[in-house]
């Protein structure tokens, strides 16, 4: 019987890599809740388990008496001569005695059994979250078994691995049985076991990635100095060479965009512009927000404030569609980017627009009332200026401003 329970345990050591010195020491600690179960907290006694020969042994410590008090720590001498002991022991010497595990009932058995599945469960538990902390911060690869509402679940080594909607990149789809990467983001203790979240929206795994592809990160040779990222729409990284002779930008995006195709690929064509960093917060402004061309920045490192002129034609290019290009820009730099639009003089305009052809965008209405008052294109409209066109009946200080602004986002667009 014996044999059997540890070669039960030794199993569990192969397949579940349990120490198994840690295991026999939870097979001392069992059996010697079952000592204690049967002969009292006070009880003397020892718990010898041999993994290698797979024996387990139960020794009982009991003081010879005369007459017997407290059976649990007391044995009579008579009964000691009737056990047949070859040592001549007396009154007031220890006995020790072997006890056969049959010897503990089938119901402490069966609790001893219990109590080593509970202790071997708490134990594997351990051992996948001390797994996982090794690996946080780190890519894993694993197969998406179940697709939630909100969550997917992934498995990576027999492990459950969950990855969140918020972790998510947005518009991404997933199919079960597909292999998908992400980063180990976090592991936390639970009741059932231990919860692992991982992440494919996180800036850290966008580092990874480029850890993966750019052999120059790696080594160490280019270092990534900031990140800014909005998952699956774009992202811009700031990069810097360690060695003058290596072009960090171009080592990043590789003959013909390659490396960088690898990456946008992996992040379901997440746009990613990879710029040179620098020390100089306005030479760093200026390249984060490339290829906007920039009229002056006035910085103020202690607020972390940058103040940006620029023409109107550039503001857009500047704010970028929904205000993403702005906003990764402060995130990457650090700094909070007020845009000081300026207007660009009519002159520079290199071709003018006739009105009919932006007569959708004007209206039916304001067409007709500037056709009617000998206004033909564009630059004759800007060029009048507010104060003149309000002499035309029907048009009040808010129509013309309407006019004016249209017209101007014809020209930006031309641009």
């Amino acid at each position: 019987m014996n044999v059997d329970i540890v070669e039960s345990f030794s199993q569990m050591v192969r397949e579940k890599g349990i120490d198994k010195d840690v295991l026999g020491g939870i097979i001392e600690e069992i059996f010697g809740m079952l000592v204690r179960k049967k002969y009292g907290e006070e009880a003397k006694f020892d718990v010898v388990v041999n993994m290698d020969k797979g024996d387990i042994e139960i020794f009982l410590e009991r003081e010879i008496v005369d007459q017997v008090e407290n059976p649990n720590l007391q044995i009579s001498i008579d009964e000691v001569n009737r056990k047949g002991n070859s040592d001549e022991l007396e009154v007031g010497e220890d006995f020790v005695e072997k006890l056969p595990l049959a010897s503990f009932g089938r119901r402490l058995i069966i609790l001893a059994k219990q109590s080593l599945n509970q202790k071997i469960r708490d134990i594997e538990k351990d051992i996948i979250y001390n797994e996982y902390q090794e690996l946080l911060g780190e890519i894993v690869v694993g197969d998406i078994y179940q697709i939630r509402k909100s969550d997917i679940l992934v498995n990576h080594n027999k492990n459950e691995l969950l990855l969140p909607r918020n972790e998510q990149i947005p518009y991404e789809k997933y199919k079960k049985g597909e292999t998908v990467r992400a980063i180990v983001k976090e592991v936390r203790k639970g009741n059932s076991g231990p919860q692992i979240i991982i992440s494919r929206s996180d800036n850290l795994f966008l580092r990874r990635l480029f850890e993966i592809e750019i052999p120059e990160i790696y080594d160490g040779i280019i270092e990534i100095k900031s990140i800014a990222r909005e998952p699956g729409e774009r992202a811009k990284i700031a990069v810097e060479s360690q060695d003058k002779r290596i072009d960090a930008v171009g080592a990043c995006v590789g003959m013909k965009g390659v490396r960088i195709h690898a990456i946008v690929r992996e992040l379901n064509n997440e746009n990613i512009d990879v710029v040179n960093y620098s020390e100089d917060p306005t030479v760093f402004i200026q390249r984060s927000l490339a290829p906007a061309k920039l009229k002056s920045i006035q910085v103020d490192p202690i607020a972390k404030k940058a103040v940006v002129n620029a023409d109107s034609d550039q503001v857009s290019m500047i704010v970028g569609r929904n205000g993403v290009n702005i906003r990764l820009a402060m995130k990457l730099t650090s700094y909070d980017i007020e845009i000081i639009r300026e207007e660009k003089p009519f002159e520079e305009y290199e071709e003018d627009i006739e009105l009919i052809d932006i007569k959708e965008e004007l209206g039916a209405e304001i067409y007709e009332l500037l056709i009617n008052h000998r206004y033909d294109t564009a630059l004759e409209v800007l060029t009048a200026g507010p104060e003149k066109l309000k002499e035309i009946e029907g048009l009040d200080e808010q129509k013309v401003n309407e006019i004016i602004e249209i017209i101007k986002s014809q020209f930006e667009e031309e641009e």
